[in-house]
């Protein structure tokens, strides 16, 4: 997209978004559906992104075993992505590439598929609209035979999916500079300063003036939301990708190792490492996720590995999202998540018009970053 000048007539916006990645650019673009007046700052290419390390899931199952509105929220968002797809590509002609066919969660052993099927009764005993299957090693080789004969079984849900990131987030970009949106790549923020009513946010170009900001930078959330009385309790965890040559079609359905995409290139990763911001690969990180790769699907022990990279995806001490208004300087925003693409649909149609003027939704009450003020740094996923 190319960059647009922002002249002195238009400076003045009613929303200012702070980051262009999949986070932003869903609530912006839900922004430019409301007929605001919007502008996104976004960083250079090199700076540290979560969408390099997205897998393209939109995954439900699994999520809020010790937070149900967040298993919920998960499942609102895949629920609306159908739509919201349809609606992108109608407006762009980009096709995100969503499909909904049910998601596996292979299990090498028995006692990783008896303690996948215990997490996800317990979500559906609170919550009976949850829909799974535990498939035993026999079930899971009918509905996909090149899986291996070596895995216990797998765990099916009909809630999951998956989307190209890449696509998905052109698709946003596109639809909301069709919307009268402005993006301004290479731009980033460097201060918001709270005044009376407005805010001032200084960019790599100058200033702007907006009635409201959204902090949705990323890892940069915590050097901004100190800015306008918030905080940003988050860290980078490094995932590990690898894309194979294209293969014939074999896997029709998304795991959390193994992605086969519509064109044929097959996604490996599932890695989480606390190493700091350092966005590097390794021997040890890449070889596990090709022994998981070819556990799973022994066809792949032969598939050439074509690209592979680290990214820095964003985590909170407990795993779950921050979506909150800052109780100090009304009209600046905060949205922290690690499922860009899973949350899209949601951050589109539900975070967008509550930052807008409507009410919040009561199922984001726990989703403030206060919750870690009196507890440990525990993950919950």
């Amino acid at each position: 997209m190319q960059h647009q000048q922002v002249h002195n007539t238009e400076r003045r916006f009613d929303v200012v978004v702070a980051g262009g990645g999949l986070v932003g650019m869903a609530i912006a673009y839900g922004l430019a559906r409301a007929n605001l007046r919007v502008a996104v700052c976004d960083g250079a290419d090199s700076a540290h992104r979560a969408a390099r390390g997205n897998f393209g899931l939109v995954w439900v199952q699994g999520k809020g075993g010790h937070c149900l509105p967040y298993a919920q929220w998960s499942r609102e968002s895949s629920e609306r992505w159908g739509v919201f797809a349809r609606q992108l590509q109608n407006e762009t002609g980009v096709d995100a590439d969503f499909e909904r066919p049910g998601g596996l969660e292979l299990c090498e052993t028995a006692e990783q598929l008896e303690a996948g099927r215990q997490l996800l009764e317990s979500i559906r005993a609170q919550d009976p609209s949850l829909v799974y299957d535990v498939l035993d090693a026999k079930a899971l080789k009918a509905r996909v035979p090149a899986a291996s004969e070596a895995l216990a079984g797998a765990l099916y849900s009909p809630h999951d999916g998956h989307a190209s990131p890449l696509y998905t987030l052109r698709a946003m970009q596109q639809a909301f500079a069709l919307r009268g949106g402005t993006y301004l790549p290479r731009d980033e923020v460097r201060e918001i300063r709270p005044r009376a009513a407005h805010f001032e946010v200084e960019t790599a170009s100058g200033i702007l003036e907006a009635e409201r900001v959204v902090l949705a930078a990323g890892l940069d959330n915590a050097r901004l939301a100190p800015m306008v009385g918030m905080h940003a309790p988050i860290t980078p965890l490094r995932g590990q990708i690898m894309v194979t040559e294209r293969l014939a079609p074999f896997l029709d359905y998304p795991t959390l190792v193994v992605r086969q995409t519509p064109e044929g290139s097959v996604l490996l990763g599932d890695s989480a490492e606390a190493v700091g911001f350092d966005d590097g690969q390794t021997r040890a990180v890449m070889a596990d996720i090709a022994r998981r790769a070819r556990t799973a699907f022994p066809l792949l022990a032969h598939a050439r590995i074509v690209r592979s990279w680290g990214a820095l995806r964003i985590m909170t001490p407990d795993g779950l999202p921050v979506y909150e208004e800052s109780r100090v300087h009304p009209g600046a925003f905060i949205a922290i998540c690690h499922s860009g693409v899973t949350l899209a649909a949601a951050h589109a149609d539900l975070i967008a018009p509550w930052i807008a003027g409507g009410d919040k939704p009561s199922i984001l009450d726990p989703f403030v970053a206060t919750r870690f003020s009196n507890q440990n740094d525990v993950h919950a996923l």
